[in-house]
């Protein structure tokens, strides 16, 4: 089974409370999908050390290592602080291998199809039109976990690609 770097928690994350202050000591609890069974992340792409569950945040709110998820099976991923309180629940979180499309635009398109789900807000979605790199709220709004839409219309013949 392949092992993919998460789209929450993947590498370099920082968790916050809800007052934007660094959650030192929080908890991160990995489960399978719609469940309250805990689902092991490992440390790396081999997938052979698994991390704690829950996670334990150091004191700037990062995880101690990547957080690396199995392909093929969903995630719930529940984040506390470190005395329980929940801060957010993130369910139907996908392992499955990052998706990849190119699209070529109509004169003026603004709305394109991604061609694969990915999580909105977690910045695992890149956006390339004719090679240059695409930037999320400069360029473009992620509309959902499938769709993206450019702030101005592209020209024709335009390629887009997206990758995660």
């Amino acid at each position: 089974m392949s092992v993919n770097l998460s789209p929450i928690g993947g590498a370099g994350w920082q968790f916050f409370d809800n007052n934007g202050i660094p959650l030192s000591g929080g908890l991160l609890y990995t489960y399978a999908a719609g469940t309250s069974t805990p689902l092991a992340t490992y440390t790396t792409y081999t997938g052979t050390i698994a991390n704690s569950n829950p996670i334990v945040l150091d004191s700037a709110g990062r995880p101690p290592n990547e957080i690396w998820i199995l392909g093929g099976l969903s995630y719930k991923f529940v984040l506390q602080n470190s005395i329980g309180n929940s801060i957010w629940t993130a369910d139907n979180i996908n392992g499955a291998q990052g998706g990849e499309n190119t699209v070529t635009a109509t004169q003026g398109q603004t709305a394109f199809s991604v061609g694969f789900s990915y999580y909105v807000g977690a910045n695992n979605l890149k956006v390339y039109v004719n090679g240059s790199k695409q930037v999320v709220s400069t360029n473009y709004t992620e509309t959902t976990n499938s769709t993206i839409t450019f702030l101005t219309g592209l020209n024709v013949g335009d390629i887009v690609e997206f990758l995660q």
